[in-house]
């Protein structure tokens, strides 16, 4: 099997060298060309035939995200990675390119101390990603994220019996990763202003991307969306995105749910991660509470997944088709435990008709929304 093919695009010189040399280390990697800026890349892409293109976004002549749409014009489907600077210039520069149709997105190395260590950050979180969207994991996830399945993830399990749909539920719990800030943007929108319960978020991201998430998506939706906060009241009306950074559970006090953010070690090598949220959403919910699975890399949400299944909660997953990589839904689907498997445009309409179950419509009254009430 040839390499993958990778063009390099960077006004840096020095990070041209820093990231042609960590994706040359790997066998099935081979770096087929650099350009210092998206003229330029645009005008190699016919030369070089990439599989799969990095692009920097601040750059001379023309920066990504004016490149990233000359590109799209000619290959719609080829891979981008923007690689971008972990401020909030960068984080809004990052989220405007995936709107744009940038594929997935890595953050430069900052304050690791060494050449060789910011070497090695980059082939762990840039490898990994350039693997799994030239297909060469199977399409479920990293390669040693698929390996270890077998062995360190739950022990195998007899297939559950399918919950009870028409059960009340008081919550909605999502994960998502590849492909979510679009797969968000799209979701929460179609969701109704008086949509009945809360909504809670793992999107794996890093510090200052989620807030900057979180109020692009509010703009756009009829709901109140915000990045997770300690102490943050979990109700209707609400949704909680996990801030980078932070694991956040749900935990009950005598007011009601509440917020809590914690920095404890990262599960599935993430944090947040989807496994801690749906870990506490069981505690506290057990099987009124319902688990959606979107687009991502990985197995993350697996476990949690199965803890929503040992209280009898109801699970969706996103399906191979609409989704930027199947991994974390494709591992749920296939373990079983989604209850359906669904294109993204057909999961909101799902989750507002079981979030609508055991709830009625109070009588409109002119020039005021309908409001659900419990029955």
């Amino acid at each position: 099997m040839r390499p993958i093919r990778v063009l390099v695009v960077d006004d840096a010189v020095v990070v041209r060298k820093l990231v042609t040399e960590a994706l040359s280390s790997d066998p099935e990697i081979e770096v087929v060309g650099s350009a210092a800026n998206g003229r330029i890349a645009i005008a190699k892409l016919s030369q070089v035939n990439p599989d799969i293109v990095t692009m920097d976004i601040e750059m001379p002549d023309m920066n990504g995200l004016e490149a990233l749409k000359e590109l799209r014009k000619t290959h719609p489907s080829l891979p981008v990675i923007m690689f971008s600077t972990l401020t909030e210039r960068g984080a809004s520069a990052t989220l405007e390119a995936l709107a744009l149709g940038a594929t997935d997105y890595v953050t430069k190395p900052s304050n690791v101390g060494s050449v060789a260590a910011a070497q090695q950050r980059i082939r762990d979180e840039l490898i990994p990603k350039i693997k799994v969207l030239c297909g060469r994991t199977g399409g479920l996830g990293t390669t040693a994220l698929v390996a270890s399945a077998g062995t360190n993830g739950p022990a195998p399990r007899k297939v559950r019996v399918a919950p009870v749909s028409d059960r009340r539920i008081d919550i909605v719990a999502i994960g998502v990763s590849t492909g979510g800030p679009n797969a968000l943007t799209a979701l929460l929108p179609e969701l109704a202003a008086d949509f009945p319960v809360p909504i809670v978020i793992v999107q794996h991201m890093p510090p200052v991307f989620t807030k900057l998430l979180a109020d692009r998506i509010r703009a756009a939706s009829r709901l109140n969306v915000h990045e997770g906060a300690a102490g943050g009241m979990v109700e209707r009306g609400h949704v909680w995105i996990a801030p980078g950074g932070y694991h956040m559970v749900v935990r009950r006090e005598r007011d009601g749910v509440r917020l809590v953010l914690n920095q404890d070690p990262p599960e599935n090598s993430c944090r947040p991660a989807v496994d801690t949220l749906f870990r506490s959403v069981a505690e506290v919910y057990g099987a009124r509470a319902l688990g959606v699975i979107l687009t991502g890399m990985g197995q993350d949400g697996l476990r949690g997944c199965w803890d929503f299944a040992d209280q009898g909660a109801q699970i969706l997953a996103q399906d191979e088709a609409s989704s930027v990589v199947w991994g974390m839904p494709g591992f749920v689907a296939q373990a079983g435990l989604a209850e359906r498997v669904l294109p993204l445009r057909e999961i909101a309409g799902e989750i507002t008709r079981r979030a609508r179950v055991g709830r009625s419509l109070s009588p409109p009254v002119p020039g005021r929304m309908s409001v659900l009430t419990p029955r």
